[in-house]
């Protein structure tokens, strides 16, 4: 595989700390160039980001001394890469502006931000689900004028959880609703207990536009694309509440589930072990091994003991049994700020190079 020259607009946020983590040691991607506000801009990215450092690991030296340039300079910061990361933190209508903006400089986005998620000639992409819908890209660069530049994201962190538990039985077995309750942890909010100490000892029932999210995404991530745009599945309906609570990174997830034809507790196993999706047969660097891990004992996954399973990127599940009210029940847990965030969207960058779109 070539080396890429990539950036990361939005560096100096939490995600965007993520990103450059990652992508340190990339084997194809070179960290060449990283942006954010002006605020921010001109000066090194160690005293850009001072105290915020929020990653378990200390700042990789090779960017310390980079210098920090303006995300709003697009010419600029598009003639030194092949494709940008974005995470910044902006109003939507700013974020799909921007993202355009790079786009149109003929610099491909792989964006970590929701504000494309429902453009409908945006790919919304986790690679072992719906890597098909790279497909719509040409469409999108007819409508943005472009050869090279174009828009792809990742869906929202929450999802990474439950909706590739459900993927595999999906189809087989007419998957007809789901109810889905997430537990989500405050680095999916750019917290840390430090920054929100109120959260410490304490769960907020609510986080803005979340439930809204976890119905409506895992529809576009199960459609088709059908006349250079995707149109979203009309099945299962999904019902979901979502809770922050005072966990440092993870979301889980408890999921009820029900089906056209109901599959035995074995059949469901069985298709969770042997599945894997488009990452795995391409061997992507970032892909784990096995995208889902079932654990027998009952009181697992548990956030601190499986967030990091396979470096963050595989998916936990466990608890699966009957329910009253619905077929079956279990729960499943995935790190946010991995699969769910910078590592989903560098896993789908990956799947984007190796299908040539960045050439």
């Amino acid at each position: 595989m070539k080396q890429y020259q990539v950036g990361v607009v939005g560096a100096t946020g939490m995600v965007g700390q993520r990103f450059v983590s990652l992508l340190a040691q990339h084997p194809w991607f070179n960290l060449a160039v990283l942006a954010a506000s002006p605020r921010s801009a001109g000066k090194t990215y160690e005293e850009a980001v001072g105290d915020r450092w929020a990653m378990p690991d200390p700042m990789p030296a090779n960017v310390r001394n980079m210098v920090v340039l303006d995300a709003s300079h697009v010419e600029e910061v598009a003639s030194q890469v092949d494709f940008v990361f974005c995470a910044v933190d902006m109003k939507k209508e700013e974020i799909r502006a921007l993202e355009e903006s790079y786009a149109k400089a003929e610099c491909p986005v792989v964006s970590n931000n929701s504000a494309h998620r429902f453009t409908p000639d945006v790919p919304m992409v986790v690679p072992e689900i719906n890597p098909e819908h790279l497909e719509v890209i040409p469409a999108q660069r007819a409508r943005l004028g472009t050869k090279k530049g174009f828009v792809a994201v990742k869906s929202n962190c929450s999802l990474q959880s439950y909706v590739p538990a459900l993927h595999p039985l999906k189809d087989e077995f007419g998957l007809t609703k789901a109810l889905v309750c997430t537990y989500q942890a405050i680095s999916g909010a750019g917290k840390t207990f430090a920054t929100w100490p109120e959260m410490v000892d304490n769960c907020i029932p609510y986080i803005g536009g979340e439930e809204e999210k976890s119905e409506q995404e895992p529809l576009k991530l199960w459609g088709k694309v059908e006349a250079g745009v995707i149109v979203p599945a009309a099945a299962p309906s999904i019902t979901a509440q979502c809770l922050r609570i005072p966990v440092s990174d993870g979301h889980m997830a408890a999921v009820f589930m029900s089906f056209e034809k109901t599959p035995s507790k074995e059949e469901i196993l069985a298709r969770w072990a042997d599945y894997e999706g488009e990452a795995q047969r391409l061997k992507l660097p970032s892909a784990p091994k096995h995208f889902l891990h079932y654990f027998e004992e009952n009181d697992r996954p548990q956030t601190k003991l499986d967030r990091n399973l396979e470096n963050g990127m595989a998916v936990s599940i466990g608890r699966l049994r009957p329910d009253t009210q619905y077929d079956y029940k279990f729960v499943c847990l995935s790190h946010n700020t991995l699969r769910g965030a910078a590592g989903g969207a560098v896993l789908l960058a990956e799947l984007l190079a190796a299908k040539g779109y960045f050439d």
